[in-house]
């Protein structure tokens, strides 16, 4: 059995808004059952809440249960705080609609990373965590948590999952990763019902010439923000490394050699700041 690479936007929308795969990935996932009218993908709010225009990857709501359940996929360019706004975009949005300050719906947001964590900006941490759950709810002194909201973020990141990953994550956690770097043979676990739907939906034998095409420009696509974005990146680092260098060379505490060894960059280049500042 060969199936598709689910870090492809196309095969993962393919799988993920299949009604009998989204009700058991939400089911393993967030602990609840739903059975929404209708999964849409490429969700934006008309007129958008607040300045920044949002569209969710996969959006469904189930008005007999109250939920609202969002599914984002990322790879290479993802930030918390933008999760954060999309988490809770969705629930604002609703007071649009609302007499009071009442919200009806409880907002579930899942976020599929596919790419290792990368160190956290405001603490310097390393995360290699494979579940993440935030939520809303206020906790009293004695650390006893009060169930007001019960809006929640869940992370998922296969690259951490491991034996001691519950199953009803690690099946999923395994699924995701095993289309990236197992395709061909992929060991996933398909007494679950959800998983073996959706390995049989994104096998290469039902795949569409439609679908295939989709899904090479969205690779041709990636590749290019991946590229641009990692331009980025290191022209940024650039620019950081040459101002530190700087402000080192000012305290005057430090040889070139130590400035060059501390920021990992040439000797040279420190000699060509030093030269700069002192024209």
């Amino acid at each position: 059995m060969s199936i598709a690479r689910l870090d492809n936007e196309v095969f993962f929308k393919k799988a993920f808004t299949d009604p009998v795969v989204f009700r058991a990935f939400v089911r393993d996932i967030v602990g609840i059952d739903v059975n929404p009218a209708i999964i849409e993908t490429e969700k934006a709010f008309q007129p958008k809440a607040g300045n920044v225009a949002f569209k969710y990857d996969i959006f469904a709501e189930d008005t007999q249960k109250r939920v609202i359940i969002e599914i984002q996929k990322v790879d290479y360019d993802y930030n918390f705080d933008r999760f954060l706004h999309y988490h809770l975009q969705a629930i604002t949005e609703q007071q649009r609609r609302a007499e009071d300050y009442s919200i009806e719906r409880t907002v579930y947001t899942i976020v599929v990373i596919t790419a290792p964590y990368k160190l956290d900006k405001q603490t310097g941490e390393v995360l290699r965590d494979d579940v993440l759950i935030s939520r809303l709810n206020p906790r009293n002194l004695r650390g006893v948590e009060r169930d007001l909201f019960g809006h929640t973020l869940i992370y998922l990141n296969p690259n951490y999952a491991d034996s001691t990953t519950p199953a009803n994550y690690r099946d999923w956690l395994t699924l995701i990763w095993e289309s990236i770097h197992n395709a061909d043979n992929p060991q996933v676990n398909l007494m679950n019902e959800g998983i073996r739907r959706a390995t049989e939906l994104v096998q290469w034998d039902n795949l569409t010439p439609e679908e295939w095409e989709a899904s090479k420009v969205e690779a041709g696509r990636r590749k290019v923000l991946v590229l641009k974005y990692e331009e980025g990146v290191e022209e940024g680092a650039a620019r950081k490394a040459r101002q530190a260098a700087q402000n080192l060379l000012r305290l005057g505490k430090l040889t070139v050699a130590e400035i060059a060894e501390l920021l990992e960059i040439s000797t040279e280049i420190v000699e060509e700041i030093r030269a700069e500042m002192n024209t």
